[in-house]
């Protein structure tokens, strides 16, 4: 049985640590990497699943400019890692379809899948089959959602003996996987709405996409439990407590103050309040995206100010219940709260998180509460914040005690306003792959060759995105610095 919870990898390999130690840092010193000779990782172009002429001339420039031999190698093995090994991409109806797997589980997730093609949106202005290939991953996602807006992952084809179809819940042979979380509708708005911006295609609004984003608010407004607890429940028979959900499988209670429960978290693991407060930000986020699009594209203005009259009722409950004071930082934004007055203050490495807020634009990074979160969720004063000889970074229960997410690195770079913060991240992503090449779903602080999930394609991509974002900006000197 395959789940997302692989058993830890064990390579054998040591690991080096930084030369430099930043001043405001308080982890163990690294060293440089070690000089020698890197292969290239990838498949051979014939047995690679996708290829883009854009990523590859990405590829050749970003590499050409990059000095640390094991930086540019890592870079060539991750940018790519969704294309080359995890899409699927054909015609359905007259229509592209891409269905993505998210690595070492033959699954597409909605999250994952808009994720995994989201740094390669820019390269379609010059590359029409990688723009078709992602118009094919928006069109299945709108297939999903119509399929079941509660449901996080989608088999490729109907499959009545999967693996999870004895949880209790309404699951269907199209389903992977049916927990309910708020992120899995609100990537693919930001999939679709950012694919729209920047090619300017309108054709992946059909009528079957209007359908998915009114079962999108439809979800929405259930849960937010103001008539009820909503048709969705969840149970499942397992050793873990964070994979069943309690009191029958509806959650915690929650008071129904205007905010959107979610059963869980967008590392598939229960809330404990179930107002998840990053989700409930990407939502409105999401909602005033809908909006834009319905009042630009799909021509539907009652739509649209139905979009934004949740998202700002959505806002100004955040504003009131998840802004609370935290006894050293002062005021912050919980990870969780029930409405209740309960708060919950802790980060997951999982994006959203609230470290990742303004890499979802969110919040704007230099927001005071923002910053002050961010003191927080990057001290031990998070319960998931792990420290140990071979880095520092934050983790969550889905994997458990010391199990640093490179994802939690990268978007620590990726939403840092300190060169060295970043340079200090980048090095600790370079030398923590235990020789692989590539990013993993957690690493032990203290030995990186005890890792989970030796091909997790989002986290191989996030990695090149921050590359090829720092090239961008000019920043070479800086990936040239370690």
């Amino acid at each position: 049985m395959t789940t997302r919870r692989n058993f830890l990898k064990k390579s054998g390999i040591g690991f080096a640590a930084l030369a430099v130690k930043p001043a405001w840092a308080t982890s163990s010193l690294f060293e440089t990497a070690q000089q020698r000779v890197y292969s290239s990782k990838r498949p051979a172009p014939e047995k690679r699943k996708f290829t883009s002429k854009a990523v590859e001339e990405t590829i050749a420039r970003v590499k050409s400019k990059i000095n640390d031999p094991k930086l540019r190698w890592m870079f060539e093995n991750c940018f790519p890692n969704t294309l080359d090994t995890t899409v699927n991409f054909g015609t359905k109806n007259g229509k592209p379809d891409t269905f993505v797997i998210t690595g070492d589980i033959n699954a597409m997730w909605l999250r994952d899948s808009s994720a995994q093609v989201w740094p390669y949106l820019p390269l379609t202005k010059q590359d029409n089959h990688l723009r078709e290939m992602i118009a094919g991953v928006i069109n299945r996602q709108t297939q999903c959602i119509l399929i079941d807006p509660y449901a996080n992952a989608f088999n490729f084809e109907p499959k009545p003996d999967g693996e999870w179809m004895s949880d209790k819940t309404d699951m269907k042979p199209m389903l992977h996987e049916r927990k309910w979380e708020i992120d899995s509708l609100c990537y693919p708005i930001r999939l679709a709405y950012n694919y729209w911006k920047t090619t300017g295609d309108t054709s992946v609004f059909d009528t079957d996409w209007r359908k998915a984003m009114a079962l999108v608010v439809k979800t929405f407004k259930e849960q937010q439990r103001k008539n009820g607890l909503g048709p969705y429940r969840f149970l499942r028979v397992t050793d873990r407590a964070l994979d069943t959900v309690p009191n029958d499988g509806y959650g915690h209670p929650v008071n129904p103050v205007g905010l959107i429960f979610s059963a869980f978290r967008p590392s598939d693991d229960a809330t404990t309040f179930g107002f998840l407060v990053p989700s409930n930000m990407f939502a409105v986020v999401s909602l005033r995206q809908l909006a834009e699009i319905s009042e630009n594209v799909t021509r539907n203005p009652a739509f649209a100010d139905e979009c934004r009259a949740l998202a700002d009722e959505v806002e100004t409950a955040i504003k009131k219940y998840a802004v609370v004071e935290h006894p050293r930082f002062g005021k912050v934004y919980a990870f969780e709260v029930d409405g209740f007055g309960n708060t919950y203050f802790m980060d997951d490495a999982n994006v959203p998180s609230l470290l990742a807020m303004p890499y979802l634009n969110s919040i704007d990074r230099n927001d005071p509460v923002y910053q002050q979160t961010r003191q927080l969720v990057l001290s031990r004063n998070n319960p998931y914040f792990f420290k140990g000889k071979a880095a520092e970074g934050i983790g969550g229960p889905h994997i458990g005690y010391d199990m640093i997410w490179p994802m939690s690195i990268i978007m620590r770079a990726e939403t840092s306003n300190d060169d060295e913060e970043i340079a200090y991240c980048l090095k600790m992503l370079r030398d923590t792959d235990a020789d692989t090449g590539f990013m993993h779903e957690s690493f032990h602080k203290d030995n990186p060759a005890k890792f989970t999930r030796s091909w997790f394609a989002w986290a191989n991509t996030l990695f090149g995105e921050l590359i090829v974002k720092l090239e961008k900006e000019g920043k070479i000197d800086l990936l040239n610095s370690l």
